[in-house]
């Protein structure tokens, strides 16, 4: 028997399958999707096996033996392995970077790489109680006595064995059990209350179930607060009558606290949850979870696209528009794309929804390609808040740098009332930059060429992109001055002056306060449970979270987001605006928004301030189709890296010719140009634009590239298709 074997190694040179022979005392356990140890060169691998085959073509003599087989059942089914080789083919990466990604670390094809699962040992009764009690009646040891009494209201954890354990075992009366231990535990809160769905809720539900059996795309298009959650899990309890299985997709890790503790309210544990702050033994239990048909419902954020069900009946992504649903890495997939290739394969329908689309969706459910659904209300006595936008240039001249006057006052009103307040600063950390007043020298990161950002707590300067770090010192790095300015906002410094002008309780929430398990759990509860009065965050609180309490919402700075060099940056801005309100009057109080801005005329915060979705589409989509960008046009990236500046440079523009020269004469081609950073970790980042509509040469010339730099380990070639940031 010969296997053809994708061994673990990602790298484009040595992408292909291996052919390897089996011994016969082996054969018997060989199937498609296991792995297997192979000899590899010098080295001893993994991989998986892809085909099976009773002869082959190659000298017999020279064909290796596998050394062993590690699985008794396929980690990779049919489905996946077919699912790879599109991955592979659709984004042109490498095979085992397709099949890797949807596994859990301790089932990817890795050497050396084993998580065992746990047990807990249990002393367990084997007798009947009055059996038990006739050996008490009889016994003169106090240990035997207070062990057998435990044992007779049920199984008792043993942590270690002693003479008493093993008496009882020896006269008939227990024995030890090993049962697994669930290394995840979902402990978060929920206060939630099944509520009968509203005309509108209920007739939206209606056409998606209408659709079960057949493979078609819904986008529920709902205003903040409309119950699209409500929606999702009346839809999916239907799924699970109909005896399939449901996954759920949520952008952010912190949304899925608050969702899953309304899901397990209301259907049990038969959820499993999947997010990239479990270990990888809590994921590994999670996943064992799924494939043993113990689990109905799959919660998590993109990742949990892959889960190995056999039998999808719905599939929902939550939020659709969040960029967090495309990888920025190898290999740069996007969630939605995965989940419209599953429901094709399973015969079932998906839900995209949000209260802001993305123009790519809303533009497609404009062309029929996929089907509209609106929910235009909030159910009960909760209404849209009221916004109020706020020209920082005035505010300035009053002396007021980081809170307007309106926001003081109102923060001060609802703390008066024992109301809530969400405060919204999309940039971490204390300041972004530090210059010396004397000479301007402004920190930088040596490996990067970016401005360090200041985290007053640990007093270090940290660069965002590589993760170089250092204290802050008292005098200039150039000059020696201690004239030092820091310049610029962050979440640090917001709760710091928030501290000083209110007595309230205040917890912030970014990327550097719940960098330790479990802080987005304990920060949701907190505040949810009212022991905080104002919390502070980055966009991870703009999405989906659910206070009753909280009336008022402010944003810092809206100028954040709109001023990135990106073509999607009015977009990103309006989203989030939306968002991040919709937090705001969820229950019977009114609820109210300050947007503070230095461009309060912008299309995008002014549109917002009356969540006018439609009239924003218009507005930008005018200018997408102006500037020839998506929907219009497909795009794809080309980047091009190298620790060699010169040669980068030269390799790009070869690459760059060879595309215009190659490419339809109606295929935009923009560079090559440095990357927006371009210095990242002392690598050098160059990038060419595509952007086409219909170029039946492009694949091929993509291919012809990725080959051709396949074996050079001095210059990378990465290929974004559909790239999320350029």
């Amino acid at each position: 028997m010969y296997i053809d074997v994708l061994c673990e190694i990602g790298a484009k040179a040595v992408d292909n399958v291996f052919e390897y022979r089996v011994p016969k005392e082996l054969e018997g356990n060989i199937k498609i999707g296991i792995r297997v140890g192979i000899p590899f060169g010098k080295m001893n691998l993994e991989g998986f096996v892809i085909n099976i085959k009773n002869n082959t073509n190659y000298d017999k003599d020279k064909i290796k033996d596998i050394t062993s087989v590690i699985d008794k059942e396929p980690v990779l089914n049919k489905e996946m392995i077919e699912l790879g080789k599109y991955m592979s083919d659709s984004l042109l990466c490498s095979k085992v970077s397709a099949y890797q990604v949807m596994l859990p670390k301790a089932l990817k094809a890795k050497a050396g790489t084993e998580i065992k699962i746990k047990y807990n040992r249990y002393l367990r009764r084997n007798k009947s109680i009055e059996e038990i009690d006739n050996y008490i009646k009889n016994c003169k040891y106090e240990g035997q006595i207070n062990l057998l009494c435990k044992l007779k209201e049920g199984d008792v954890l043993i942590s270690k064995m002693s003479s008493t354990i093993n008496t009882i075992i020896k006269h008939g009366l227990g024995e030890i059990i090993n049962i697994e231990e669930k290394r995840y535990n979902y402990t978060g809160l929920s206060n939630y209350k099944r509520v009968t769905l509203t005309s509108e809720q209920e007739n939206v539900k209606n056409k998606i179930i209408s659709s079960f059996g057949k493979s078609e795309t819904f986008l529920l298009y709902g205003v903040t607060g409309s119950g699209k959650t409500e929606v999702y899990m009346s839809v999916i309890e239907e799924t699970i009558k109909n005896g399939k299985e449901a996954i759920m997709l949520v952008p952010e890790i912190s949304l899925t606290p608050q969702i899953v503790g309304k899901f397990i309210s209301r259907f049990g544990d038969v959820i499993s949850v999947l997010h990239s702050r479990l270990s990888d033994s809590e994921r590994y239990d999670e996943y064992r979870k799924i494939t043993e048909g113990k689990s109905k419902i799959v919660i998590g954020t993109r990742s949990a696209i892959f889960v190995p069900f056999k039998n999808i009946g719905v599939i929902i992504i939550d939020e659709e528009h969040t960029s967090s649903y495309k990888q920025e890495s190898h290999p740069r997939y996007n969630a939605k794309t995965i989940a419209l290739w599953r429901s094709n394969y399973h015969k079932c329908p998906v839900v995209l929804g949000s209260a802001t689309p993305s123009l790519e969706s809303f533009a497609r459910a404009g062309n029929k390609v996929y089907n509209l659904l609106t929910l235009n209300k909030r159910p009960g006595s909760s209404t849209l808040p009221s916004v109020q936008i706020v020209d920082m240039k005035d505010e300035v001249k009053k002396g007021n740098f980081i809170l307007s006057s309106i926001l003081k006052d109102k923060i001060k009103e609802k703390l008066d009332k024992g109301e809530q307040i969400i405060l919204l600063l999309n940039r971490r950390g204390y300041s972004n930059i530090i210059t010396c007043k004397d000479c301007g020298y402004t920190e930088k990161c040596p490996k990067c060429d970016i401005s360090y950002t200041y985290h007053k707590t640990s007093n270090n300067l940290k660069c965002h992109y590589c993760g170089t770090s250092k204290p802050l010192m008292n005098s200039c790095s150039n000059c020696g001055s201690t004239n030092i300015k820091d310049y610029g906002l962050g979440t640090e410094k917001l709760e710091e002056e928030l501290h000083k002008l209110y007595n309230a309780r205040i917890i912030r929430m970014d990327i550097d306060t719940t960098s330790k398990k479990g802080e987005h759990e304990r920060i949701i509860d907190a505040f949810g449970n009212h022991d905080y009065d104002i919390l502070i965050g980055t966009q991870m609180i703009a999405k989906g979270l659910d206070f009753p309490d909280v009336t008022l919402v402010g944003v810092v700075s809206a100028d954040s987001t709109l001023s990135t060099p990106d073509f999607r940056a009015s977009e990103n801005t309006f989203q989030l605006l939306c968002q991040v309100s919709g937090r705001a009057g969820r229950s019977e109080s009114k609820g109210e928004v300050i947007i503070q801005t230095y461009n309060p005329e912008h299309y995008s915060i002014v549109l917002s301030k009356n969540h006018d979705y439609l009239s924003f589409y218009k507005e930008e989509m005018k200018m997408r189709k102006l500037l020839k960008y998506s929907p219009y046009y497909y795009m794809v990236v080309v980047g091009i890296s190298s620790r060699d500046y010169d040669l980068g440079f030269k390799e790009s523009n070869k690459i760059g010719s060879y595309l215009k020269s190659n490419l339809s004469n109606e295929t935009i081609i923009l560079g090559p140009s440095m990357a927006s950073v371009f210095k990242i970790d002392n690598i050098f980042h160059y990038q060419i634009i595509i952007k086409y509509r219909l170029d039946n040469n492009l694949i091929n010339c993509l291919k012809f590239i990725d080959e051709m730099f396949k074996k050079n380990n001095k210059i990378n070639v990465e290929l974004d298709f559909d790239p999320i940031k350029i």
